[in-house]
């Protein structure tokens, strides 16, 4: 297994971001304080820390017709835990940047993919691939 790594962001709200990421997404709490949380983001640390200025909404590329946020993280899940987590996350209302859709269907790297944004504007990706050793392919 590949070492976890760690990714710190910022955030408006401790209380809104800990509803989102814990009761949401799932991710466990680990250690926190007044200014900042940790989360097990799918085996992973990650770190909200709250910001007093703003967070702007970054700017996007085009991909296949769609405006793909530069700035985003998320999490590669397997297919079944990124199809309940689109069906949950439609079911909650979550406004997408980018629908849940499959990417490069019937090619090399066929992929799951949707964009949406947290509580404080901050972009998060999250894909599924049929087959998890196309994750790198080329062709």
């Amino acid at each position: 297994m590949n070492p976890p790594f760690h990714l710190a962001f910022p955030v408006k709200d401790i209380a809104e971001t800990r509803s989102f990421y814990e009761g949401l997404l799932g991710c466990s709490v680990g250690r926190s304080a007044e200014r900042w949380i940790d989360f097990n983001f799918f085996g992973h640390q990650i770190s909200a820390h709250l910001t007093d200025g703003e967070i702007y909404e970054p700017p996007a590329n085009p991909v296949d017709g769609k405006q793909v946020p530069i700035k985003h993280f998320g999490a590669i899940l397997d297919m079944d835990v990124w199809e309940s987590l689109a069906e949950k996350l439609k079911d909650h209302g979550i406004d997408f940047i980018i629908e849940p859709y499959v990417r490069f269907k019937g090619e090399v790297g066929e992929q799951a993919t949707m964009f949406f944004l947290d509580p404080s504007g901050n972009a998060l990706e999250f894909k599924a691939f049929g087959d998890q050793s196309q994750i790198f392919a080329t062709d």
